[in-house]
């Protein structure tokens, strides 16, 4: 590891990390700049627990952000706050808050994962990128792009690049014309200018697409 990665402190939240992110990319690129200047930074609204990061994650893969915040507040209306909850719900009852079988199976799985200790809060804290990759894709449902999530706005890990994310695919090939017909290999190299401070990157990109704060 190289020292200008080891300087880089682990979580975005600390205090002036956003505006040293802000201050280290500018002059990088004209259009990243005017991004930069439109959008604060994140409120990072969060639930508070791992699990229900990944819980939200989860309910958001393959929809759009509105429709997400709506099947997760039906989620929350059935009080199921804990892996112990989850479990104790029926299928059915997840089923008509709106969630796919599919999307039950993943839930009732990061339940289990959590609520057995095969997963833990302290144990994802204190590791690595890499290693919180590989700690959550036990869980089924769990992909690479949930493990971004979770690293992005539970973790505030600062390098994370989701490009497999389409918004951030049509974002990156809006705001840089020479990227229009780029494949996903060469969005990632494109990306190598923004490291370590890839996931500010990824936030304020993700701000010029939809009004609407993401979270998870």
């Amino acid at each position: 590891m190289n020292s200008r990665t080891e300087d880089i402190p682990k979580s975005l939240d600390r205090e002036g990390v956003w505006e040293q992110a802000i201050q280290a990319l500018t002059g990088i690129d004209a259009a990243l700049d005017i991004l930069m200047a439109r959008y604060d930074r994140p409120t990072w609204t969060e639930s508070g627990s791992a699990f229900l990061t990944l819980a939200r994650a989860i309910t958001g893969q393959q929809i759009s952000v509105r429709a997400a915040d709506s099947l997760w507040k039906r989620f929350c209306a059935l009080g199921a706050f804990d892996p112990a909850a989850v479990q104790e719900l029926s299928l059915e009852r997840l089923r008509q808050c709106g969630y796919s079988s599919r999307k039950v199976e993943y839930l009732k799985d990061l339940a289990r994962h959590f609520g057995t200790g095969l997963v833990t809060e302290m144990e994802l804290r204190a590791s690595s990128d890499a290693q919180v990759y590989a700690l959550l894709t036990q869980v089924h449902g769990i992909g690479r792009w949930s493990a971004e999530m979770f690293l992005i706005f539970h973790l505030r890990r600062p390098d994370i690049f989701p490009v497999e994310d389409l918004g951030l695919q049509r974002a990156l090939r809006f705001h840089f014309p020479e990227l229009e017909k780029a494949s996903v290999p060469d969005l990632v190299s494109y990306a190598e200018r923004w490291r370590p401070w890839r996931s500010v990157v990824t936030w304020v990109l993700w701000r010029s697409l939809d009004p609407v704060e993401v979270i998870y």
